[in-house]
């Protein structure tokens, strides 16, 4: 679980076919944290004696301005750059939470967190504690005992301990301690993938702030599954050489241009952000319709992730892991290789976060942007066999983060027809169990000899602050809906659609419907088309399963998003994480079941959209040794937004001349200009044969 980071800060690095830019300073109240910002709060609050050599840096955090303020900051004025830090002590365990102005050299709030009871969450947690945890699993004599018992002493040193979120249950042993639970798993050589081989029924419970072993469970004398597992060519080639290279180019360089954090393509406008616990985060997001900047989000991320396990065994029954709020997604992100991760002519943004003594460490190469060819956007061919084609590009932001054993890619692309999808994709290692090869586990198939992996989800949530045309927005329901056959519908093929507001939190709770197309749609509630009907958005769902946890289960009210395909809230700054800012150990019930208790109106209203989605993923042979990606989103798309298609003004592929972009009315095909019929690469107007019955000359 261990992530190095390389501590070197490039300004900008031009090598063939990227470009990356690590602004020194910032300079917009959105702009990602410097790596002097973070040294510098981490100074404040060591002068002002809140740092000692106990102490460690969880997570830090930027603090958003307020809306108001944001809105009326220009270009040149000063900046107030605020982090939220927390601090914990770890000898006592005791954590506090500060915010610090780094602009003004100033501790603005320090508050301490009650974390001695069943209500609070645990602060994150820190690399150093997944080595600590492994060495104490490793010293502890009941582990030792256990070790020996099943005839594996010779693999001790090599054993690999897997630290892991505790989930909650309300145990006194547990209640208010900040707590780790550890798998074991065998590996024969230095280089041997651990996941191949876990030791079945044994699990260590880890008190990390008394630095002791508390509970072991060791149950059965399931064998060690032997296979391999190691997934490089080395091992599992010779590469094949079928494959031809696929090269991308853009002579003249790409269509997008950036300014610090500032992005702009075509008509989108947004600011590219990153911190420690969601990662990429996409703010200011902007459509220019004629010489307007027209608003769609303020800001949208994807702020946690919930993997709860379906096993009833002393293993797995109590794995839900909340890979955001315990682990943190920003700070386990990728450093992406161009060729590897992301193709073409390539933009990097560097991320910055703290190492766990609150320091500064670059992350290189965190984001990728970039454009990719996306087939064809629209094309009619008319009366006559002229056909007008024309191709659609979008704008792909990207990071990846691996947590484990498990790898996660966060994908959003921007598309010339106003719409945004979001994709995540989900790959690496599944988690493995051991049984009897040929044996039935009803919660976990057979997916390699002896390896028995258990059913699963990933359940992803977004959190999407629209502001279609402005933040005074409406929610609605659309649904698609049949008419019974009468007077409304006198010959049985009518339908139409419904339309229903949703005009307060507990109403926008909802789950979704393919079998009626349900979408929800977000209005301004003050501008119009040029129909006379509001603008707006719709959010178009998967629609996949949602928590399979039970309702009496911890797991159904820790991770209460889960359960709801869309939450829709009032905006409130402090409501940014779905399951609360400290999920971790703590007792169900805190983030969005607290916050829309309330029920505050949602009409006419500045609205935050939380939207649930992922994969419930019953294992297979084919994902060992590694999976495959599995992807899951949702888009967002204008309904009424703009009042035609924004892509009419497209040009012709570039690579065909006007000439022979179409056929004549007699349906010659590239006659004109000399072209002859369909001679040359020019000639596009057909593949085979050209439409005058030629092959290609």
């Amino acid at each position: 679980m261990t992530h190095v980071h390389d501590s070197h800060t490039p300004d900008v690095t031009h090598t063939h076919g990227k470009r990356v830019t690590t602004p020194a300073e910032a300079r917009h109240p959105l702009d990602p944290l410097t790596g002097e910002e973070i040294a510098a709060a981490r100074r404040i609050l060591a002068d002002a004696g809140h740092v000692t050599e106990h102490t460690r840096v969880p997570r830090m955090l930027p603090v958003d301005p307020p809306k108001d303020v944001l809105a009326a900051w220009r270009e040149g004025d000063a900046l107030d750059r605020r982090i939220r830090v927390t601090l914990l002590d770890r000898d006592t365990g005791v954590s506090s939470e500060a915010i610090v102005s780094v602009s003004r050299g100033e501790i603005d709030a320090l508050t301490v967190l009650d974390t001695g009871s069943a209500p609070y969450g645990q602060p994150q947690y820190l690399f150093e504690e997944y080595d600590a945890a492994a060495q104490l699993v490793k010293a502890s004599p009941e582990w030792q005992a256990a070790m020996h018992r099943r005839g594996l002493e010779e693999h001790m040193e090599l054993a690999f301990c897997s630290p892991l979120a505790p989930g909650f249950f309300d145990r006194e042993d547990e209640v208010g301690k900040r707590i780790i639970r550890s798998h074991t798993y065998l590996r024969f050589s230095e280089s041997d993938s651990p996941w191949a081989h876990p030791i079945e029924g044994l699990v260590a419970h880890v008190d990390l702030t008394a630095r002791r072993v508390f509970k072991l469970d060791d149950e059965g004398d399931i064998p060690v599954p032997q296979q391999h597992g190691n997934y490089t060519l080395d091992v599992q080639g010779p590469a094949r050489s079928s494959l031809k290279p696929i090269e991308i180019t853009q002579p003249e360089g790409p269509s997008f241009s950036v300014d610090g954090s500032l992005v702009q393509w075509e008509n989108w406008k947004f600011r590219v952000g990153f911190n420690q616990q969601e990662g990429l985060v996409l703010n200011q997001v902007t459509w220019r319709d004629g010489d307007e900047d027209r608003s769609v989000a303020t800001r949208a991320s994807v702020p946690e992730m919930v993997v709860p396990y379906g096993d009833t065994s002393v293993s797995r029954h109590w794995i839900s892991y909340f890979d955001a709020g315990e682990y943190l997604l920003g700070k386990n992100a990728n450093s992406l290789a161009l060729g590897c991760d992301c193709l073409g002519v390539i933009h990097y943004f560097d991320a910055f976060v703290p190492d766990d003594h609150g320091n500064p460490v670059v992350i290189p190469q965190a984001v990728c942007m970039h454009e990719e060819d996306y087939g064809i956007l629209w094309k009619h061919t008319d009366l006559a066999g002229n056909a007008e084609t024309r191709r659609s590009r979008r704008l792909v932001v990207s990071y990846f983060t691996t947590i484990g054993n498990y790898d996660y890619g966060f994908f959003w692309y921007f598309y010339l027809d106003g719409s945004i999808q979001m994709e995540a994709k989900a790959t690496g290692i599944v988690v493995a169990g051991a049984g009897i090869p040929g044996s039935e586990d009803p919660h976990g198939p057979e997916i390699a000899p002896g390896i028995f992996t258990p059913v699963h989800q990933h359940i992803f949530c977004a959190r999407l602050d629209v502001a279609i045309d402005g933040e005074d927005n409406t929610l609605h329901e659309i649904e698609a809906a049949g008419i019974p056959t009468g007077p409304e519908n006198p010959y049985g093929n009518a339908f139409t659609w419904t339309n229903t507001q949703l005009t307060s939190e507990l109403e926008a709770q909802r789950i979704a419907n393919g079998l009626a197309s349900r979408v929800w749609e977000v209005r301004s509630a003050h501008r119009t088309n040029y129909v006379g009907k509001p603008t707006a958005y719709w959010l178009i769902p998967e629609g996949k399963m949602l928590l399979a946890a039970q309702p009496e289960s911890t797991v159904h009210g820790r991770a209460a998003f889960a359960t709801k395909h869309l939450w829709g809230t009032q905006y409130d700054a402090e409501e940014l994480y779905p399951a609360g800012f400290a999920p971790n150990s703590r007792q169900p019930g805190d983030g969005l079941p607290a916050w829309t208790a309330a029920d505050r109106s949602l009409d006419g209203e500045d609205i935050v959209l939380w939207h649930s989605f992922g994969p419930t993923h019953i294992p297979r042979t084919e994902d060992w040794p590694i999976m495959p990606v599995d992807y899951s989103g949702f888009w967002f798309k204008p309904h009424g937004f703009l009042d035609q298609n924004p892509a009419m003004n497209l040009p012709a592929d570039a690579r065909a001349s006007a000439s022979c972009a179409s056929g004549d009315s007699t349906g010659n095909c590239c006659t004109a200009g000399g072209c002859g019929c369909c001679a040359g690469d020019a000639c596009r107007c057909g593949s085979a044969n050209c439409g005058c019955g030629t092959p290609r000359g």
